[in-house]
């Protein structure tokens, strides 16, 4: 089942069970979904609804961090939990300290790289984890942090 499908199964569950945040969230995925399949003029394989998925998520990063310098807690806690149910359907995140630990050994494995080579480390890095979700911003302070250690 594509995850398009699924989140369509989701919502008519959802309106059964009068789930009011998680019904409009799905239909927000449903709706960039079908908006991504329209540009493309093509059905979305796995990787790009994934990613559609990530924009998501990404955009409501930041709109926490917008809302919480607002003082609106109560949007920023709404986006927050949207968050959790997109989550739902990514793979699961890579976390923080298998994020170091991956850096510290691309960094061996290229020697003694410098900070002008950060490009460099990010790239390898980021082809370690393959198709795995990772939030770049954690591996870009990881790379900085033993670059500038080691």
């Amino acid at each position: 089942m594509s995850l398009t499908e699924r989140v369509q199964k989701d919502m008519v569950e959802a309106m059964r069970h009068k789930e009011e945040l998680r019904l409009s969230t799905l239909r927000m995925m449903k709706a960039a979904l079908q908006n991504k399949r329209i540009d493309k003029r093509a059905d979305l394989d796995e990787k790009e609804e994934l990613q559609v998925f990530s924009t998501m998520i990404k955009q409501r990063k930041d709109s926490i961090e917008q809302f919480t310098k607002g003082g609106r807690l109560e949007l920023a806690q709404k986006e927050a939990d949207e968050i959790v149910i997109i989550e739902g359907y990514m793979p699961k995140a890579i976390g923080d300290e298998e994020i170091v630990a991956t850096v510290k050994a691309v960094i061996a494995e290229m020697g003694s790289p410098t900070m002008k080579d950060m490009g460099t480390v990010m790239k390898n890095v980021m082809a370690k984890f393959g198709g795995a979700r990772v939030d770049g911003k954690v591996v870009s302070e990881a790379v900085k942090k033993q670059l500038a250690g080691s």
